[in-house]
């Protein structure tokens, strides 16, 4: 897997184009078992805010948000592909979809960690 340090990204109909800094690779590739995790499957990684930046169709991108409103999750209102959120979690990382980004296939990542997020640490005391 040929990870880039500045790796370029796009939803599946091309029209949101990112890029994504990775100098160290993929950090924490996990799956989340949370409501919308679960329903979208997705594989995701984390980078700080200024990791990520959307360099072509921010005006396609749509915003979900639902129960405490805090996690901000991003869309192609064209295709509907999730591209990335900013986390509930740690609200200064986002996390995006590996399998937008170019040449990847998240496929080969092998089992990947199923993080908890029906428990999710913010709900914790």
């Amino acid at each position: 897997m040929d990870i880039k340090p500045i790796h370029k990204a796009s939803c599946h109909c091309g029209v949101i184009k990112f890029e994504v800094s990775l100098p160290n690779g993929l950090i924490d590739p996990h799956r989340c078992n949370c409501s919308i995790c679960h329903k979208r499957g997705a594989i995701t990684a984390s980078v700080p805010l200024t990791g990520l930046n959307v360099i072509e169709g921010e005006d396609y991108l749509t915003l979900y948000q639902f129960n405490t409103m805090t996690a901000r999750h991003y869309f192609c209102s064209r295709c509907g592909i999730y591209t990335h959120h900013q986390r509930r979690s740690n609200p200064e990382e986002f996390c995006f979809n590996i399998a937008c980004l170019e040449g990847i296939d998240p496929f080969e990542l092998g089992d990947v960690p199923v993080s908890d997020g029906i428990n999710h640490p913010c709900d914790r005391k």
